[in-house]
């Protein structure tokens, strides 16, 4: 296993984030074409991510060739140095597809393997091309929006949190995402539903959301933002599946998440 600095990997994924980023911004001002449907008729996936996973992992060969790479849209490989890349090239491809200007870059690096429940995130960039905001965390280095130092509130005030939440692209699932909004409602101020999960993370580490709760996440979709997230102070968690496989994500500043977890369970 090859020793590795956080920081220099950080900085390797803000480099590459935003090269992608611009990838993918262009190719969205030039039009979109729909390539295939991933794991439901309405979860798309573009040309643009297959072009930006493809740049991001080509970058990588140069870089850090004994690396290993977890990607959303090719084939994994495990490496040899014990670090891998876990890269989500257009997170939120949806609203990238319809034009609503909400999709990030992501991109991890971890130690260990390729299993969440069991990698340590050393590194992570999640860049948003629309605003040209560019969150980034090396472990034990906090967390940042460009050069600002990101620290999450300990608690919330007697109005309610405000929470974040997506839905899953299967139809089936769709009663038990409402019913555990249901669930939370009597903690919440309001509900925010804004179609990239990184983004939405991203959004706890920086004090604009208190909560984001979700069932379904791939590795890919919360392996940058939930190092963010944590580096800020928050708590961050992956909790059980239910019945149909899909783990429950769970992130928020610290007087909110125990509440939040209890709630969001069935």
């Amino acid at each position: 296993m090859t020793d590795a600095d956080p920081r220099e990997l950080e900085n390797i994924g803000i480099d590459l984030a935003r090269e992608a980023g611009q990838l993918a911004r262009e190719r969205r001002s030039a039009g979109v074409s729909i390539a295939a449907t991933k794991s439901a008729l309405a979860d798309i996936v573009t040309d643009a991510d297959r072009e930006v996973e493809a740049l991001i992992r080509s970058r990588l060969r140069e870089l850090r060739p004994a690396d290993g790479f977890l990607g959303e849209e090719s084939d994994a490989d495990p490496g040899r140095s014990g670090i891998t890349w876990v890269v989500d090239p257009i997170d939120g491809t949806v609203n990238y597809a319809y034009g609503i200007p909400f999709y990030a870059v992501s991109i991890a690096a971890v130690q260990g393997t390729s299993d969440p429940q069991t990698w340590t995130a050393l590194a992570g960039a999640v860049y948003v091309p629309s605003l040209d905001e560019m969150f980034h965390a090396a472990r034990g280095s906090g967390a940042w929006l460009g050069d600002r130092r990101l620290y999450v509130e300990a608690d919330v005030s007697a109005a309610g949190a405000l929470l974040a939440t997506g839905f899953g692209y299967d139809p089936a699932t769709h009663a038990g995402d409402l019913g555990r909004v249901a669930r939370v409602m009597p903690i919440a101020r309001d509900i925010r539903r804004m179609g990239a999960a990184s983004i939405d993370l991203c959004s706890v580490a920086a004090g604009r959301v208190d909560g984001y709760f979700e069932r379904g996440l791939k590795p890919w979709d919360h392996a940058a933002a939930a190092l963010i997230v944590t580096e800020a102070g928050g708590r961050f968690a992956l909790l059980p599946a239910d019945d149909t496989g899909r783990v429950l994500v769970i992130a928020a500043v610290p007087g909110v998440f125990d509440r939040l977890s209890t709630l969001a369970q069935p």
